[in-house]
C-alpha cells in the first residue's frame, strides 16, 4: 500500500530519525526527468553537497544482468513479501528489468524479470516509468513490447492489452530512450515510447511514437517517416512486408532523446524530436527528419501525415549530411519568467549534435502557424561560441544528454543547464527585452574553460548534479562554482560513464555506472526536506 503524505515536514523528519535505516520520504522518482515536463528538478529536496556527504554503500548488480546505460526511477512504501521498500527499478541493456531494495546496503533483488525476443542488441537505455496508481510499472523488453509489472512482486499483467507493442522490428528498431507517462487536460492518461535505431544508423528503422491509453489499451502510432500511416511498420524481407503498405522506404529518423516524448501541459500537447534522415514535409512530403513534432496527446496529428505544429532548423540538410541529429535530446520545457509576453509564455529548449541551444516557441513552432515550415527559432546559441554550427549545421560540440530546467526560488528566473560528451556544462537564464521577448543568456561555463562532462544532470536546493567522466559533480547553480569540493565523495573514482545518469530523491543521489554488470552507487546529503511526508 502507497501512502500519501500525510505530516508536515518536522514531523516526518523526526519519525524518520525514530525508524532507524528507512530514511523519511518527501517524493518519489516515476520517470525519467523527475516530473511529467522531464525537468530533473527535485524540488522536494534540500539537501546539498558539503564535506559532511559521504558514500553511503556501493554494490555489483547480479551477475549475467549486463550493463544499466540509463537512469532508475524510484517508489517508496512499497508493500512487498518480506515488508514496506523503497524500491528503486533499473533495466540493463541485455534486457533485465530489476526491483532493488533503495536502503539495502548490500544486493537485494526483490524481483527481476527478462522477457526474451528479437532484440539483438542494447536495449538498456530506456528508463522505466511508474504508473500514477503507484501499483504498476512499466519496462522495455527485448521482444519488441512494453511490459507491466506489479510493483510489489513483479507480477506480469498479461489483460487488457499488455504487453503492448512497441515495434514489430526489435532487432533494428531499439527503445532507447525512457518511456513517459502524462495525463491530459482531458483526464486521460497516456504512456508514450518512441523508437530509434542500433549504433552507425543501419538498417530498416524508422522513428516513432507509440502512446497507448492506460485506461483502455488503446494505442496510436505517428511515424517520422510515411506520417500517413498511422501502424508500426514491419521489418523489410520479412513474409507479407511490403514497401508502401506496412512498411517505409525511407529509413532513419529516429528519436534518441533520453526521456522520450514529452508532455507539454501549458499547450496541451506532447511533442517528439527526431533525428537526422530525410526531410520533405516542406515540398509537401511526409518525412520529417530532425524536427521537433507536436503531436495531440492520444498521439495522433491534425490528419493526412501531418502532426499538428512542426519546428525544423533551415540548416536540416547538413544535420542530416553531418550525422547532428537535432534528435539527440527532447524538448526541455522552460516556465515563463515574470515579465514575459503572452504569445511566449510556452517555451522550450532544443539542444542538438551540432552543439546549437535553440529556443522556440511550443504554442507556434515555426512562428509561421503551421507545421512543415522551416526555421523561426526565437534565439539560437553556439554552446562553444566559436563553432557556429547554430549556422551551418555542422557536428559537434555534441550535446546528447538532456538539459535540466530550474527556477531560481530567490528572484524566478527560469535557468536551463546543458551538459554536452566532450565539451563540458553551461547554464543558460532566460532574458527579456522591452517588449518581453525571450532570449538565452549564457551565466557560466563550468570553470574558466568547459570541462568534460557527460550524463543529464539533475538539480535540487540550488545545486546541479552530473556525472563527469568517473566521477560526481556538485555545481553552485547559480555561480558554477564547485559545492563537491571538500566533501568526502569528491574524489571517487568509479567505473566510466555512457548514458547513465544519477537522481537524487529523499536526500539521496543514486546513480550506476558503466561495468558489466554495472554498480549502484549511493550517496548521502546532508540538509532536510521540505513538503509533505507520509
Amino acid at each position: 500500500m502507497h501512502n500519501k503524505p500525510l505530516f508536515s515536514a518536522g514531523t516526518a523528519i523526526l519519525l524518520g530519525a525514530a525508524c532507524g535505516a528507512t530514511p523519511a520520504r518527501a517524493t518519489d522518482w516515476l520517470q525519467f526527468g523527475y516530473d511529467t515536463a522531464h525537468s530533473g528538478f527535485n524540488r522536494a529536496e534540500t539537501g546539498y553537497s558539503t564535506a559532511g556527504n559521504k558514500i553511503l554503500y556501493h554494490y555489483v548488480l547480479p551477475a549475467g544482468s549486463d550493463t544499466a546505460d540509463s537512469a532508475p526511477v524510484y517508489l517508496g512504501n512499497v508493500a512487498t513479501s518480506s515488508g514496506t521498500k523503497n524500491v528503486l527499478f533499473i533495466l540493463t541493456n541485455n534486457g533485465t528489468f530489476l526491483a532493488l531494495d533503495a536502503d539495502s546496503a548490500t544486493l537485494n533483488v526483490l524481483w527481476s524479470h527478462r522477457p526474451t525476443g528479437g532484440g539483438t542488441t542494447t536495449a538498456g537505455f530506456g528508463s522505466g516509468a511508474i504508473d500514477p496508481d503507484l501499483l504498476h510499472v512499466y519496462a522495455y523488453g527485448f521482444d519488441g513490447k512494453i511490459h507491466k509489472y506489479q510493483v510489489a512482486d513483479g507480477t506480469e499483467v498479461t489483460t487488457g492489452g499488455w504487453p503492448e507493442i512497441s515495434t514489430l522490428k526489435p532487432d533494428v528498431e531499439k527503445g532507447a530512450a525512457g518511456l513517459s507517462i502524462a495525463t491530459a487536460h482531458d483526464a486521460t492518461t497516456h504512456l508514450y515510447s518512441v523508437t530509434d535505431g542500433y549504433v552507425g544508423d543501419h538498417n530498416d528503422y524508422q522513428g516513432h511514437l507509440t502512446a497507448i491509453n492506460l485506461a483502455t489499451g488503446a494505442q496510436n502510432v505517428f511515424n517520422s517517416e510515411c506520417s500517413d500511416k498511422t501502424i508500426h511498420f514491419c521489418k523489410m524481407g520479412t513474409t507479407g512486408c511490403t514497401i508502401g503498405t506496412n512498411d517505409c522506404a525511407s529509413t532513419q529518423n529516429g528519436i534518441w532523446g533520453r526521456p522520450g516524448a514529452i508532455y507539454d501541459d501549458g499547450t496541451d500537447r506532447v511533442f517528439i524530436t527526431t533525428g537526422n534522415g530525410p526531410f520533405n514535409a516542406n515540398t509537401s512530403g511526409l518525412n520529417w527528419g530532425d524536427s521537433v513534432l507536436a503531436l495531440n496527446p492520444d498521439g495522433t496529428g491534425s490528419g493526412g501525415g501531418m502532426p499538428v505544429d512542426s519546428y525544423t532548423p533551415t540548416t536540416f540538410q547538413n544535420l542530416q549530411n553531418t550525422d547532428a541529429d537535432l534528435g539527440s535530446e527532447s524538448i526541455a520545457i522552460v516556465p515563463p519568467p515574470p515579465g514575459m509576453a503572452l504569445q511566449y509564455q510556452h517555451i522550450a529548449v532544443q539542444t542538438g549534435k551540432d552543439g546549437c541551444v535553440r529556443l522556440i516557441n511550443l504554442a507556434d513552432l515555426s512562428g509561421q502557424g503551421a507545421p512543415a515550415k522551416t526555421g523561426g527559432e526565437l534565439d539560437a546559441k553556439d554552446l562553444v561560441a566559436a563553432t557556429l554550427h547554430c549556422a551551418t549545421g555542422a557536428d559537434g560540440p555534441e550535446i546528447k544528454p538532456q538539459p535540466a530546467v530550474w527556477v531560481n526560488p530567490a528572484d524566478s528566473s527560469s535557468w536551463i543547464y546543458v551538459t554536452s560528451y566532450s565539451d563540458g556544462s553551461a547554464a543558460y537564464k532566460i532574458a527579456l527585452d522591452g517588449s518581453g521577448k525571450p532570449s538565452l543568456a549564457k551565466q557560466w561555463p563550468a570553470g574558466s574553460t568547459l570541462a568534460p562532462s557527460g550524463s543529464s544532470p539533475v538539480i535540487a536546493n540550488g545545486t546541479m548534479y552530473y556525472m563527469s567522466g568517473n566521477h560526481l559533480v556538485a555545481l553552485d547553480a547559480v555561480t558554477g562554482a564547485s559545492r563537491s569540493a571538500g566533501s568526502t565523495w569528491a574524489s571517487t573514482s568509479f567505473s566510466s560513464q555512457h548514458w547513465e545518469s544519477p537522481i537524487i530523491v529523499n536526500g539521496r543521489l543514486y546513480l550506476f555506472n558503466d561495468a558489466s554488470p554495472s554498480e549502484l552507487w549511493v550517496f548521502q546529503l546532508d540538509g532536510e526536506f521540505k513538503g509533505g511526508f507520509e
